[in-house]
């Protein structure tokens, strides 16, 4: 199938949309590759965390929780200023077939600079049957369900 590519520059503290969804929902996408970079790697002193979520967030953490359902992919990149190395690191979970749109955020970690980072993004699409449609459709639906409902009894 296809490889869908995105790339583009994110700014501290934000979160943007990759517009997937369709009317009829019959394509889905998988992660395949997410790399990310300082925009000013050797300027300064930076730790950024990167997220990829199933739906939009209410705010941005650098908290990481794998066990997290919304969650698609993760990346973290840290590096110092002026000073050769930096340390990079990602996790997709490429078992995950989304139909929607998905959410990046981008923030850096207590003390670890201000500046944007980049992304780049490798989708592969993959052709739905009305069952794995409805499927994708429903734990979307679930995911940003869950985001906005409090957990415990009411």
């Amino acid at each position: 199938m296809p490889i869908k590519t995105y790339k583009g520059s994110i700014a501290n503290d934000t979160q943007i949309r990759i517009n997937l969804r369709t009317n009829a929902g019959k394509v889905g996408y998988r992660i395949i590759k997410f790399d990310i970079m300082n925009e000013k790697p050797s300027s300064q002193d930076y730790e950024q965390v990167y997220k990829i979520y199933k739906s939009k967030q209410s705010s941005q953490t650098n908290e990481i929780n794998l066990s997290d359902m919304d969650l698609l992919a993760v990346a973290f990149d840290n590096g110092q200023g002026g000073t050769p190395g930096r340390f990079y690191e990602s996790i997709i979970f490429d078992n995950e077939v989304v139909n929607q749109n998905i959410f990046i955020t981008m923030i850096a970690a207590a003390g670890g600079g201000t500046t944007n980072g980049n992304y780049y993004l490798e989708l592969e699409q993959i052709k739905l049957n009305d069952n794995e449609s409805t499927m994708a459709t429903l734990q979307s639906i679930r995911s940003t369900f869950e985001a906005l409902t409090p957990a415990g009894p009411t």
